[in-house]
């Protein structure tokens, strides 16, 4: 194709879409709509898998330190068992607590009522351990069992239940959301094309009449397509803006106004910069290929004369 035929058909692409404004705008608006609704419940998901997985990273086992019989540790126990704790896998945080900042946590905790400190200044009853953080709730059972091993280590107390439960309330939400977005997208998919078939069906004059003339089917395809890719783009655009911009001042108010609940789910939500480009890509993909493809490919029909 010439580079002036190239032109040509472009400028009558979009000079379709002045002429047939009120379809244009018809069918941009349902796609735009469908958009919306596309791209919340995607940022519904996305904060959810996040909040869930923030909850649960907070899961912390406590390795205590310690023989059968009870007695503690050694100093050299303690020492080899630091270094092995530290260099198990999939453990990402590791805190020691000596016997003396267990009583000094506790005695804050309980200084309303009694002090701690002075009961047991000389007798301290607790065990020096050690706070570990795994990467992942899912490997909390494999991690507990591989510190079960190291030699010196008591006892693990791990929330395997809780990190059983947060894994698979995640897996259930994203199957959820995920659905939801899928079940959306067919929508979209049957709005938008029966849209673009009726703005065909109502141009099949124009379009038998270029047939007519000797028009080729590739020469008459290529207006609908760029008008069809236009409004796609123009409506990903305006989707585009309306859900970051929401979504921006949505992040704005949630962390300028904490409670006690947001703050159990991270205090924030996902920034804005981690998803907006999922966000216009999903929308100019779904733009292009509904309204470009679909306007090109339901003309054929019409094309038979």
């Amino acid at each position: 194709m010439r580079f002036s035929s190239f032109t040509y058909l472009v400028g009558q692409g979009l000079h379709n879409l002045r002429a047939n404004r009120l379809m244009t705008f018809a069918s941009m608006g349902v796609l735009t709509v469908c958009m919306l609704l596309i791209g919340a419940a995607y940022l519904l998901g996305v904060n959810i898998d996040y909040m869930v997985e923030y909850i649960g990273n907070q899961n912390m086992m406590v390795v205590y330190m310690g023989d059968e019989e009870g007695q503690n540790s050694t100093d050299e126990q303690i020492s080899a068992a630091d270094a092995a704790i530290r260099n198990t896998p999939h453990v990402v945080g590791v805190t020691y607590m000596s016997p003396a900042d267990v009583l000094a946590t506790y005695g804050d905790m309980l200084k309303d009522y009694t002090n701690l400190q002075q009961v047991f200044q000389d007798d301290n009853p607790f065990t020096p351990n050690y706070r570990v953080t795994v990467d992942d709730p899912q490997n909390i059972e494999s991690v507990s069992a591989q510190l079960m091993q190291i030699d010196g280590v008591a006892s693990v107390k791990a929330p395997l239940a809780m990190a059983e439960m947060f894994t698979s309330l995640q897996r259930v939400i994203n199957y959820a959301c995920y659905g939801i977005v899928a079940v959306l997208a067919i929508v979209s998919i049957v709005v938008i094309n029966n849209t673009i078939k009726i703005t065909v069906f109502n141009r099949r004059k124009e379009i038998g009449i270029m047939k007519l003339v000797g028009a080729t089917n590739g020469f008459i395809r290529f207006p609908f397509f760029v008008e069809g890719v236009t409004s796609g783009l123009i409506s990903a655009a305006l989707a585009s803006g309306i859900v970051c911009g929401a979504y921006y001042a949505l992040c704005r108010w949630y962390a300028e106004n904490p409670s006690n609940l947001s703050q159990m789910f991270g205090g924030q939500l996902v920034p804005l910069e981690n998803v907006w480009y999922y966000i216009v890509g999903g929308f100019v993909l779904l733009g292009f290929v509904l309204c470009g493809l679909g306007t090109a490919t339901s003309i054929r029909k019409h094309l038979n004369v």
